[in-house]
């Protein structure tokens, strides 16, 4: 009897760890001003990982006075997806002191898809976009909105 009571302990123990950390990851949720302040992103929860979408465009509409699309992606048949609403950030996995790894993010200017891992610092996302490496790779600060 000694012995499920400890089990069911531990059990609950860990269950708590799970919790406080999941709790801990959800510091990234909200919407976040990009580095050049040209747009906004949201980012909410998808599944057990963190995504985030397009919500506010500084210039919205392109210079014949349409919504912009996705005109620089390599796939012909998505150029015409509206930015707005557009999730760039799939996949980041709260990974414990204030640290995001296994996303991708998806840089509408250039059409690539990128490797991404992230940071919250002092109140500010620092995020990282790499191919193969994150030693090659750029970070770009967001600001929350």
């Amino acid at each position: 009897m000694k012995r499920i009571v400890l089990i069911m302990g531990l059990l609950a123990l860990v269950g708590l760890a799970g919790v406080s950390l999941a709790s801990e990851g959800d510091a990234i949720l909200g919407q976040w001003l990009t580095a050049e302040g040209l747009s906004a992103v949201e980012i909410y929860k998808c599944g057990d990982a963190y995504c985030g979408k397009i919500v506010w465009l500084k210039e919205p509409l392109d210079k014949e006075g349409k919504e912009k699309t996705d005109i620089n992606n390599p796939d012909e048949s998505l150029r015409s997806r509206k930015l707005m609403g557009l999730q760039i950030l799939e996949g980041l996995k709260y990974k414990g002191n204030n640290e995001y790894k296994g996303g991708k993010i998806y840089d509408p200017k250039k059409g690539k898809t990128y490797k991404c891992k992230a940071r919250l610092e002092g109140g500010k996302l620092k995020l990282r976009g790499y191919i193969g490496f994150s030693l090659i790779g750029r970070t770009s600060t967001w600001t929350r909105k």
